[in-house]
């Protein structure tokens, strides 16, 4: 079992309390990309299904990482949209346990292309108050929380009381009168963005990467305009190789995707 230092993490500082320990399997690069935190139902609508997948298929297309806690609905949708290596899954249980064993095959697929995170001990199985304790880190990974289905009792809904303690900006898809009355009451109360247009939303991020571009760690990286002394530092000579072709612009010492 690997362990990772909480405290090497920034962005858990916004937390009340670091967790003691994180176990991982995957890769901690992710860790260093932009993220986007995302939650819902467990058993969302066809229409939320589909736009948790569509909006972390451009976030991934853009280098963004999906933060999710590896549940049925939402949490499954939102990382399968994203692709296993562009995601990370914040488990509810130990890092050994696979859980929901409906998605089993999912987590595994995680653990071997993208990351996995536990803060319990190996074997622990999920109970009520470990899903509170996962949802605080799934929070606080992201830049932003995205809501896209929820009920107002709901898990989702305190995961939005976490954003707004930390201070996260809160994202919510746009749903019919009678449907996902849990985030209606955000926009009513003035407390989450709608998203009426999946690619406008995931420009904010920047903007998509060419499918003729090998979508590997180095375009994902240079997504996040680093300073050529950072780039080089990483990725050495390709740096300049990516200029020469054409895929990157290096002006006043910061690094961009063309």
């Amino acid at each position: 079992m690997k362990q990772l230092d909480p405290h090497s993490i920034p962005a858990l500082s916004a937390m009340k309390k670091y967790p003691d320990k994180l176990s991982y399997k995957g890769r901690l690069s992710l860790l260093e990309s932009p993220r986007v935190s995302i939650v819902g139902s467990r058993k969302p609508s066809h229409y939320t299904r589909q736009q948790t997948q569509e909006i972390t298929a451009a976030l991934s297309r853009r280098g963004v990482v999906t933060v999710s806690g590896a549940a049925m609905g939402v949490d499954a949708m939102a990382h399968r949209g994203a692709g296993a290596a562009h995601t990370i899954a914040v488990l509810p249980s130990g890092i050994d346990v696979r859980y929901p064993a409906v998605n089993r095959g999912l987590i595994e697929e995680i653990e071997q292309q993208g990351l996995t995170l536990s803060q319990f001990e190996e074997g622990f199985r999920a109970t009520s108050w470990s899903f509170v304790l996962r949802n605080e880190i799934v929070v606080a990974l992201g830049e932003v929380l995205v809501v896209t289905e929820a009920e107002p009792d709901s898990g989702s809904m305190r995961s939005v009381a976490y954003a707004l303690e930390m201070g996260r900006e809160i994202f919510v898809l746009s749903h019919r009168i009678d449907e996902s009355l849990g985030t209606h009451s955000l926009l009513r109360q003035g407390l989450a963005t709608p998203i009426y247009s999946v690619e406008d939303f995931a420009s904010r991020f920047g903007v998509a990467t060419a499918s003729d571009i090998p979508q590997d760690d180095f375009y994902y990286f240079c997504q996040t305009h680093p300073t050529l002394d950072s780039a080089v530092e990483q990725f050495g000579d390709r740096v300049y190789e990516a200029e020469l072709e054409g895929v990157v612009r290096i002006e006043g010492g910061i690094v961009s995707l063309n």
